[in-house]
């Protein structure tokens, strides 16, 4: 309906305090000032400028007008001026595993704040094929999530390993030390959700040649495995990080054989290079430096 131009104009004409003024500060003719308000005021409906004897002033209609198109303008300057002075700014969609949450992603975040502030993050916590399925259809920017699930032709790279070990609340179950598979799988296990990686890896541990087959229950939320755990359901497979982060869940780690022992999970922080260059290369450096702290 109206364009930055046509506010720009209206603008002279209060500044110089009329039509011709405005014409002999912008250069521009004063029917042609009078004639573009005009037009505007008919495409619009709207009074802009009301006109009597001694000259025009803004209607009320006209103040509100100016004084909303001043936001516009404001914001238009604002972001001519980071695009031309490299200034990296707007939201950013990330797609966090939970198990980083509470490790990397506080560091990380709290670094690109200070370096970008105009930055705005909104942070999905899914499982590493649902994120990796919303890279591609660019329905998130950058995503931290398991290797083995990164989709092909990506940009990734690697973050530290995360250990991961049996825990049990010793206030409901006492095992063996060291504690044999055949023990582990005699409990209930609450583990990764059933469609990951961590998940399968669980069953190949403890599954080959035994007696008796492993109940292995899957959550996708690990606040949940550690209340199971807690609470007394069965023993869990969780992160070293997050039982260490949660430390009022008293959970207690599992001696185990060698045979027992759990694989390190394999993160990667990922993004397409075509689509978010930039912003892909920024947060995968504070990644990498917070997975170094």
């Amino acid at each position: 309906m109206f364009g930055f131009r046509d506010i720009e104009i209206i603008r002279s004409v209060v500044r110089y305090g009329g039509f011709r003024a405005a014409s002999d500060a912008t250069g521009l003719a004063q029917s042609a000032i009078s004639r573009r308000i005009r037009h505007l005021e008919d495409r619009m409906g709207i009074t802009i400028f009301e006109r009597d004897g001694r000259g025009v002033r803004l209607s009320a209609t006209g103040r509100r007008l100016v004084d909303e198109a001043e936001v516009l303008i404001a914001q238009r300057d604002r972001i001519l001026s980071e695009l031309t002075h490299g200034v990296m700014a707007g939201v950013v969609r990330l797609g966090v595993a939970e198990t980083m949450t509470h490790t990397i992603l506080p560091r990380m975040l709290t670094s690109l704040r200070q370096d970008h502030p105009l930055l705005r993050f909104e942070i999905s916590v899914d499982t590493s094929d649902q994120m990796g399925q919303a890279l591609r259809d660019d329905a998130l920017d950058v995503v931290i999530m398991l290797r083995d699930q990164a989709p092909r032709g990506i940009a990734l790279t690697p973050l530290p390993p995360v250990t991961m070990g049996w825990f049990v609340s010793p206030a409901h179950f006492t095992l063996p030390q060291p504690a044999e598979i055949d023990d582990l799988t005699a409990l209930p296990i609450v583990s990764f959700p059933k469609t990951t990686s961590p998940h399968r890896q669980v069953i190949e541990t403890l599954s080959p040649g035994r007696r008796k087959p492993a109940t292995v229950h899957g959550s996708a939320s690990l606040a949940t495995v550690l209340h199971l755990v807690q609470q007394g359901f069965g023993i869990g497979t969780i992160p070293h990080s997050i039982v260490e982060a949660w430390p009022h869940a008293m959970l207690r780690e599992i001696d185990v054989t060698p045979e027992a022992r759990l694989p390190s999970l394999e993160f990667v922080i990922c993004y397409d290079a075509e689509r978010n260059e930039e912003i892909g290369r920024a947060v995968t450096q504070a990644a990498v430096a917070a997975g170094r702290e």
